[in-house]
């Protein structure tokens, strides 16, 4: 029996120059969890996308095509692939000041494309905001663990190195295994041999004192 087909949510978000190609581009993430490497299928070329991939979790086989509004230059695709989405980032062929009207070719509306608000920004805007990290808030890519090289990064960085966090599986920080417990775990058994602090070795002094006088009191009634 095959796996149902459906398709993928798909975020973008855009910038425009006239002058710098690397401030030109569209931010393209495809939400497919759970899509391993070697499972999909990434087809680009210059006015369109097709994606195609097998989820271990949902068994669904993951689809979408998509003919873009304007060309884009399929050989400056950089990409993030993780263990939640595919993350793109497209440039743009032609050095425009204006922004693509819309992301696809058609007019209608598409269920399953939504605007990515965390990365849009107003055309009149987007220079006063910072380039300093361009991987910054991109969906599903942690902020440590990048690698060089690979196939295709910002600037020599292997997105697809960032899935599992600083090395190590997801969510993990790969290398502290070997440090070993805590501070402290490996002495939990002397705890029991630590000497008495000062103030209790006056207390458990005075508790004596009061113990002997009350026995010197009762021998002498007797």
């Amino acid at each position: 029996m095959s796996e149902p087909q459906v398709t993928p949510e798909v975020t973008w978000a855009q910038r425009s120059s006239t002058s710098d190609e690397s401030r030109n581009y569209i931010f393209l993430t495809l939400v497919v969890p759970d899509v391993p490497q070697d499972e999909s299928k990434l087809d680009i070329k210059p006015t369109s996308l097709t994606f195609t991939g097998k989820s271990t979790s949902k068994k669904v086989t993951y689809h979408v095509e998509l003919e873009f509004f304007g060309e884009i230059d399929p050989e400056a695709t950089m990409k993030s692939h993780t263990g939640a989405n595919l993350a793109l980032k497209l440039q743009k062929k032609e050095l425009k000041e204006e922004y693509w009207p819309r992301l696809t070719k058609e007019k209608g509306k598409l269920h399953f494309l939504k605007t990515d608000f965390d990365k849009w920004v107003d055309e009149d805007e987007q220079d006063e905001v910072p380039e300093d990290d361009p991987a910054a808030g991109m969906g599903g890519m942690p902020p440590g663990g990048m690698g060089g090289g690979g196939d295709g990064g910002f600037g020599g960085i292997d997105f697809s190195k960032l899935g599992g966090g600083m090395g190590g599986g997801e969510g993990g920080m790969g290398g502290m295994g070997g440090m070993g417990g805590m501070p402290g775990e490996e002495d939990d058994e002397g705890d029991d041999d630590m000497p008495a602090l000062e103030g209790e070795e006056d207390s458990k002094a005075g508790a004596t004192s009061t113990d002997d006088k009350g026995k010197g009191k009762i021998e002498e009634v007797e």
